[in-house]
Order: structure tokens, then sequence, then C-alpha cells
């Protein structure tokens, strides 16, 4: 939420002891900690909050990324999306994250420069990822691939230099899209394609992917364009879930590839990276233009969910899917039309109109259209969240920074509420421990 800088005193009442108690209010907030004032007894822990999966808790001070569900509004560092994902490139963005402003062409120039020549891993990294099974899942051969860089790199663990923090950072932006390839080479047998310093970042990751037997791989610029603005509308979202996660696992002062490895497998899951899979799955089963009413119908009757509709922060549109439709448009020029995009627009024309779907605000994702645009581009659905990670990394890399040098940041440890058994014993009762 946005710090609204509001103050105040929230009087509560409590109704088992009448007693009241005044909680300080600062930006739209009540500190979590002053519920433990309010009591039954001396001997009373104090009341907790209750907040399954984060709905109304905010965990951190950021100053990195801005969200207005209500009014379709997305800023890195103040910056609208829309403006971003025209003007600038993700390395542009990937800086803007980290470091809080736009670089201007020299401080471009040198980031850019840095990060192209960490692209190579070690030699060791490319045999640590040929013992994976030949089927193994890309986005698994990842996660495992990030946390095997922390033993490549022990300096990474002098978390407070800010040198080597930087030199972290960079690493990480640079190598995972290089980690990404050589997983998509492996699981389909080919021989591993090496960076390009001559590329840019898109499109060194599109020869990674892609190169054969060419001495020169050059990218299609409509597709490397497609992909830059892809991982700009990923780079960043606020607390989610593999946000969360980093920030977790950076707070027990781990290294940053160790946390991004956790934040990885956060993303794995089907609720998170995962969805613009199922977007693609729904399409193939409804088939055809004239099977969308009917599996409209069934969806309406809660027999299953509209995937790639709705969002837990968006209310009423996703910013990033107005941007995501263009870049689609752009592909399909060059690409001819996929034939899931008419079923797609169908799916989207009635969930607009129908009553139903306006009421319980479902209305297109990112998700949505981004697996077309990947399918169509040639990436199959099991580089879907591996294609995330690659451009959620530097808003991964900025929320860990920023919890690391937050001094009202400890270690994460929710509290509980204990439902289980009360105290019971395994031993006989005339039994004594420890005779």
């Amino acid at each position: 939420m946005d710090a609204k800088n509001d103050q105040g005193i929230l009087t509560i009442t409590d109704s088992r002891t009448a007693r009241s108690y005044e909680v300080p209010i600062q930006d739209g907030t009540i500190p979590a900690t002053a519920l433990r004032k309010i009591k039954t007894s001396d001997d009373d822990f104090g009341l907790l909050s209750y907040d399954p999966g984060f709905l109304n808790t905010a965990s951190c001070r950021s100053a990195i990324t801005f969200i207005d569900g209500e009014a379709g509004i997305l800023r890195y560092r103040g910056y609208p999306i829309e403006e971003l994902a025209v003007q600038s490139s993700f390395l542009e963005v990937a800086y803007l994250l980290v470091y809080g402003e736009l670089p201007n062409e020299a401080e471009l120039d040198e980031w850019t420069r840095t990060i192209t020549h960490h692209t190579l891993v070690h030699e060791n990294m490319r045999k640590f990822i040929d013992g994976f099974h030949h089927d193994a899942h890309p986005m698994g051969m990842l996660v495992s691939a990030l946390a095997a860089l922390s033993t490549f790199y022990p300096d990474a663990k002098d978390l407070l230099n800010e040198e080597q923090r930087k030199l972290q950072i960079v690493r990480l932006i640079a190598k995972i899209p290089t980690l990404a390839a050589f997983a998509y080479r492996h699981a389909t047998g080919l021989r591993f394609a090496y960076p390009d310093n001559d590329l840019s970042y898109a499109g060194n990751f599109l020869n990674m992917m892609w190169k054969a037997t060419e001495l020169k791989y050059k990218p299609n610029p409509v597709f490397e364009h497609a992909l830059d603005v892809l991982f700009i509308l990923h780079a960043d979202h606020e607390q989610n879930c593999s946000a969360n996660v980093m920030r977790a696992v950076g707070s027990s002062r781990s290294d940053p590839y160790s946390a991004a490895a956790a934040a990885s497998a956060a993303l794995y899951g089907p609720l998170h990276g995962g969805a613009n899979e199922q977007v693609l799955r729904m399409l193939n089963e409804i088939g055809s233009v004239s099977n969308v009413p009917a599996y409209i119908a069934r969806v309406k009757k809660g027999e299953f969910r509209l995937m790639g509709f709705g969002h837990r922060v968006y209310k009423n549109f996703d910013p990033r899917a107005r941007i995501i439709k263009k870049v689609a448009d752009e592909v399909f020029e060059i690409t001819g039309r996929n034939p899931l995009l008419d079923i797609a627009l169908e799916l989207e024309r009635i969930a607009l109109e129908d009553e139903y779907f306006v009421d319980h605000k479902l209305y297109p994702n990112v998700d949505f259209y981004s697996g077309i645009i990947y399918q169509t581009m040639g990436f199959p659905v099991e580089m879907f969240p591996v294609l995330f990670a690659i451009g959620r990394a530097p808003g991964w890399l900025a929320q860990w920074q920023e919890g690391l040098l937050d001094p009202e940041q400890k270690i994460s440890r929710p509290r509980q509420i204990y439902v289980g058994e009360r105290e019971r014993h395994a031993l006989a009762p005339e039994a004594t421990p420890f005779d």
C-alpha cells in the first residue's frame, strides 16, 4: 500500500475486561506488537493478529514498487509501467529497481558492459546441469543451479560490504539467463550455446536458447523486443509470494544465491509462476471458439476457475495486460496468428460483458496473454516459469537488498495459533524420565 503519512490514535475497548487501549496509527497501519498490550491478566501473552496468506498485513516499508489495485496502477520507483515498457530497456529497469533511479547514458553503458561480462558461468556448473536426468523440468534445474552458485562465490556471504553486494547482484542478473538456457538445452539434448557479448540481454538469451550450427546467431528483433518488454512487465510486483520468500530467506543473512533459489522455488508453483502455463492448458482444453460459451457456463456453475482472469491485487484491470496485447500483435505479425488467440479473444469478450465476471471483477491479467506469446515464439510451456524468473531477478534482488539494509527488519519468524493436543505423556505414570 502507499504510505499515506496519516497519523492518529486507534482506541480499542476489550469487551472481556472493559479496558481501553490506545494504539498509534501511522501510514494507515497499526504496529501489530501493540496488540500484545491487550491482556486479560498479567500472565496473558496478549493478542495476536491472525492473517493467513497475509491478506491484510504489511511486512515491510518499501520504496521499490507501488500498486493501486483499484485504479490498476503499477509503478517501479514512481515510474508508471506503461512508460517504462515503451521507453526503457530491461537492463535500464533492472538498474532502476536496484539503485532507485534510471541510469544516465554513462551509467547504463557501464551497467550493461558489466552484466554482459558476467554472463559466463564456471564450467563445473555445466557439468552440474549435465547431471540431471534428460527429462528433468527446466525450472527444477534452475532452482538447483541457483543454489549451487553460492558454492562458487563464498564472498557473497559478506553481505554488508557494499561492493561485494553489488557484485553479487550483477552476477545473478547476468547468469540467470545462462543457467536458464543451459537447463533448456540439456532437457532437449542440444549442445550448450555460450553467451555472445555482442548481443543485448534479451538477444543473448535467445542466442543461448536457439543457436544451432550458424557461426553467429542473429535474434529476430521483434522477438528480442517482445522478450525485453515481457521481462520488464515481470520485473517486480511488490510483496508477492516469491519476493516475500526472497526477503524471508534474506532476513536470516543467507547469501543472495540461496535466497534466489528459494524465491525461484516459490515461483515454480502453479498459483504463481506457473499461471500462464495453466492458461494455455485451458485454451487447449476449450479447443475452439464455438466451445467458449459452454466453458463459460461451467465456470459460472463453479466447476472450475477461469485461468488468467482476475488478480488478488488488481480489482478492475491489470495494467500489464494492456501492454502485453500490443506486444502480442507485433509478434503475430511475424509468426502468423496463433490459433489459441481467437479462443482467448472470445473468452475475453464474453468475460468483460458478462454480469457474473464483471461483478466478480474477473478480467484478463498478465498471465492470460504471456503464455500465448511465449508459445508463439517457440518456448515450450516448461520454460514459462523460467522466463518469469529471469524477468523477476532484479526485483528479487532489490527487495532482498532493501530488507537487508532496513534497520526495522528482523529475522522473519511469524507466530502461530496452536491447535494441537494439550500436554500428554508417552511414559507410564510411575516412570520417571532421566533416572
